[in-house]
C-alpha cells in the first residue's frame, strides 16, 4: 500500500480522532484501524506496516499538543479550543506541528495541505476557519523568520 503525504496526513486525522473518542484505544491501534480499509474486519486483518512518517505525526501530536494548542489559543479571537469541531481541531493541531517541527514541510504546504483536508472532511466555514487560524500562524512565523 503505497500512502501520498496526504493519504498519510488523512490517516493522522482519523488515528487522532479516534484517539480523542476512546481513552482505552492505543496509539497503534487507532493507526491499525486508520489503514484498514472499511469494507475489512479488523478481526481479519493482519497488521499493516505503519508509513513511518504517519508515526511522526500522530506521536508528535500527541506529545506536543498541549504547546500546538496554546499556539492555537492565541490565534483564537472569541472562541475556546473545546468550542471547535473536534475534526477542525485535529486538522489545525496537524498542520502546526508539520509547521514547528517538520523541517522539510514548508509552512505554506502544510496550511493548503490542511485546507484540502478540510474540504473533504468538514464544510466550507469550517475551511475559512481554519484558513483563518493558521494562515496567521503562517504569518507569525514569517515575521519571526524576517527579523
Amino acid at each position: 500500500m503505497s500512502l501520498t503525504r496526504r493519504d498519510i496526513r488523512e490517516k493522522a486525522l482519523q488515528s487522532l480522532f479516534q484517539l480523542s473518542a476512546n481513552d482505552e484505544l492505543s496509539k497503534e491501534d487507532a493507526m491499525q484501524q486508520a489503514l484498514t480499509s472499511e469494507d475489512e474486519l479488523v478481526d481479519e486483518v493482519e497488521t499493516v506496516q505503519v508509513p513511518s512518517y504517519l508515526d511522526l505525526l500522530v506521536t508528535g501530536v500527541l506529545e506536543k499538543q498541549d504547546e500546538i494548542d496554546e499556539k492555537i489559543k492565541a490565534h483564537l479571537e472569541n472562541w475556546s479550543l473545546n468550542r471547535l469541531a473536534k475534526t477542525d481541531l485535529i486538522i489545525i493541531r496537524v498542520a502546526i506541528f508539520e509547521m514547528m517541527y517538520v523541517s522539510d514541510v514548508p509552512d505554506r504546504v502544510a496550511l493548503n495541505e490542511a485546507l484540502e483536508i478540510t474540504k473533504k472532511y468538514s464544510d466550507e466555514k469550517s475551511r475559512k476557519f481554519v484558513n483563518g487560524v493558521l494562515a496567521n500562524i503562517v504569518n507569525e512565523n514569517s515575521k519571526n523568520e524576517a527579523e
